[in-house]
């Protein structure tokens, strides 16, 4: 099955088995679409890097492990923790950097052609994927 598949038919998808499909950290599958925007999947552990989505929120949803989200915001740094079955919005326009020092799966949902590594970022280690979300196989 491929996100356009998914995305076009009412065909149910299993995000234990669209996890399972891969194993690529901080490399996100597009499991569906929902209007303009695109559900992901990914595995995650160290760290991603500091970036920004200029023009769109960014929505996590941990479905195993724990994820970190550092946020640099007007007020400061803070990093907010969350763990499995727990949601976060990151606003538009606010720096961040997610890790998972012990590993998590997460549930992206983004406008479709968002990038993983934002508008802005500090540079793109090797570890991390700097996609617009693939199909799953």
């Amino acid at each position: 099955m491929n996100a356009t598949s998914s995305a076009t038919n009412s065909d149910p998808v299993s995000l234990a088995d669209a996890l399972g499909s891969f194993e690529d950290l901080w490399s996100p599958r597009i499991v569906t679409a929902v209007n303009d925007y695109d559900v992901r999947v990914a595995k995650v552990q160290g760290e991603h890097l500091w970036h920004v989505h200029d023009h769109t929120d960014e929505f996590f949803l941990v479905l195993a492990g724990e994820l970190h989200i550092a946020l640099r915001e007007d007020a400061g740094e803070r990093t907010v923790v969350l763990h499995k079955g727990s949601v976060f919005t990151v606003p538009r326009g606010t720096e961040h950097k997610p890790a998972a020092p012990a590993g998590a799966s997460i549930l992206l949902f983004e406008p479709t052609g968002t990038s993983t590594v934002g508008d802005r970022h500090d540079e793109i280690p090797s570890h991390v994927d700097a996609t617009t979300g693939h199909t799953l196989a």
